[in-house]
């Protein structure tokens, strides 16, 4: 062992991981050798004060105890990273997922999906990379041997190294605990110069964090700053979207980059009481022509509703909503307009959902953000698509009530709410990377509330990093599109004549940070996406250029 390793012998080191996951003092114990700049002597001696506190002491000496013995271990928080640049990419990312839970390791948290340029040996594929953060009852060696045979089931088999793989996978942290053999070596030895290790590895800490474990994976660093002082040493978010590094979202074979331009997602309502559109496309033929005039003046997303969310309507069974959506649904599949075309549900049930996703939609846009129907976050998991989630509170029947239109402080507490609904999704198996945010314009908000949201959408994505840095990251929709408060400020009582109005809405929100604007009239707001676009690279060549 060199100097530098928490424990200086190889024997010792064999054995931490059952003394540290037998009892807690053990983890206090260790880390303080971690940390610890004293000599052999001293090290050897809090050692041996653990050694005299194991349960197991009575039973056998340490020597002879295995790791494999220990029936009820300590969980330990770990960050694992996950690469693949060999066969379907996010299907391998999707399969080590599901045998890393399968084995026992508990996925809490998601960074974001990068597409990086390969390292080292760079004649070869572009790489998919990300880290997952988690609990395991694994032990540092037994982990290793996990994931290293979760790499063989998915086919990786032994060539050059940094070479082409079809997943690969890697512990970052075990613990508060730094780790050396010659087959381990914790944390990670070569993270700190690779952005594409970096970027996802910092997307599972928060701003604001008083998590002890991440001020431990902080301090391993050796920067003053920790973990953001190095990545910041080598780029940073400025790397991102340069230096072969992009941040990307999977939507069926594609990876979609949305940085690229803003996205339009035109409205097809299916229902008789929409406040805008109600009753105009609830038969197959009119649903199916608004549908091509929606793509043929720009639209990137459909999304299709067949129930309506306005204050006080009155809810549909999941049958119901079936009846409406899925013969109107197989027609627009047979047209080829939505070729390349991507088309979401605009659904809070589970079963909707799930027939909606095997008819051919890509995308699942919940009101809810899961709370009306909680089995969607497992079925949005189990169908591996991305998952829009809305900011609302209570349901459209009782959104705009007196209590769920109190706000201490909206934009903190609609980014506090939709970190805690994301938080949920994570845990019911829907990576972060394939999330979708909505601070929910028009839902249990005010007019106030919806120009502060409109006014403020980079303080809301500031207040999410405290908490997340991946979700912060997380693509942004905003959707005033015709809405009441609209025409309160202009005295429009007409829905349809608010689109001037939603323009300036939807500029404000494109211009604040908004990477998706859900809108009636596509055509006009595609123009002033365009508009906003051109505005933003061109503040972005002139910092760039300071």
């Amino acid at each position: 062992m060199r100097s530098s390793c928490v424990l200086e012998s190889r024997t010792l080191f064999c054995h931490m991981g059952i003394f540290d996951r037998i009892h807690p003092i053990f983890t206090l114990r260790f880390t303080q050798l971690q940390h610890l700049n004293a000599s052999t002597e001293s090290k050897s001696r809090i050692f041996s004060r653990c050694l005299s506190q194991c349960p197991l002491r009575q039973q056998s000496s340490y020597s002879s105890v295995s790791m494999s013995s220990v029936q009820a271990p300590l969980n330990q928080e770990v960050v694992i990273a996950l690469g693949s640049n060999v066969g379907d990419r996010i299907k391998n990312f999707n399969e080590a997922l599901r045998l890393m839970k399968k084995s026992g390791i508990q996925i809490s948290r998601h960074g974001c999906l990068y597409e990086s340029e390969p390292a080292y040996v760079t004649d070869q594929p572009r790489f998919l990379n990300s880290a997952v953060r988690g609990t395991t009852g694994l032990g540092p060696v037994e982990l290793l041997k996990v994931l290293k045979q979760i790499e063989k089931q998915l086919g990786r088999t032994d060539g050059i190294r940094y070479g082409p793989r079809p997943i690969d996978l890697d512990i970052l942290f075990y613990g508060s605990h730094k780790f050396e053999s010659d087959i381990l070596t914790i944390p990670h030895e070569r993270m700190w110069e690779r952005p594409f290790v970096l970027a996802p590895l910092i997307d599972l800490l928060g701003m604001a964090s008083s998590d002890d474990t991440e001020s431990i994976w902080n301090s391993f660093s050796g920067c003053n700053g920790g973990l953001f002082e190095e990545w910041q040493k080598i780029g940073g978010e400025t790397s991102i979207g340069r230096e072969g590094l992009r941040r990307v979202l999977p939507i069926g074979s594609q990876l979609w980059d949305w940085s690229k331009k803003t996205h339009i997602m035109g409205i097809l309502n299916l229902t008789p009481d929409s406040f805008s559109d109600g009753g105009k496309f609830h038969e197959v033929a009119s649903a199916v022509s608004h549908t091509r005039k929606l793509i043929l003046e720009g639209a990137d997303i459909v999304d299709i509703g067949a129930q309506s969310t306005r204050p006080f309507a009155r809810r549909l069974s999941a049958g119901e909503e079936l009846q409406r959506l899925v013969p109107v649904l197989d027609a627009i599949m047979q047209i080829p307009e939505v070729e390349r075309k991507l088309l979401s549900v605009d659904t809070f049930y589970a079963e909707v959902a799930y027939e909606a996703v095997k008819r051919g939609v890509h995308i699942v846009n919940d009101v809810s953000g899961g709370q009306l129907d909680p089995d969607i976050l497992t079925v949005v998991g189990e169908l591996e698509v991305p998952y829009i989630m809305m900011h609302m509170r209570g349901d459209p029947c009782t959104m705009q009530s007196e209590g769920n239109l109190h706000y201490e402080d909206v934009c903190e507490q609609v980014a506090s709410e939709i970190c805690a609904r994301a938080r949920e999704a994570e845990l019911s198996g829907i990576p972060l990377w394939r999330i979708i945010l909505d601070p929910g314009i028009g839902f249990a908000k005010t007019t106030e509330h919806n120009l502060e949201i409109l006014m403020n959408l980079p303080s809301i994505r500031k207040e999410i990093a405290k908490r997340s840095l991946a979700a912060s990251h997380a693509p942004l929709l905003v959707g005033p599109s015709r809405k009441r408060f609209l025409g309160d400020i202009c005295g429009k009582d007409n829905a349809a004549e608010r689109d001037p109005a939603t323009i300036a809405a939807t500029t404000a929100g494109i211009l604040g940070g908004s990477n998706i604007i859900r809108v009636h009239n596509v055509k006009d707001n595609l123009d002033a996406a365009k508009i906003c676009d051109a505005l933003l690279r061109r503040k972005i060549v002139r910092e760039t250029s300071e």
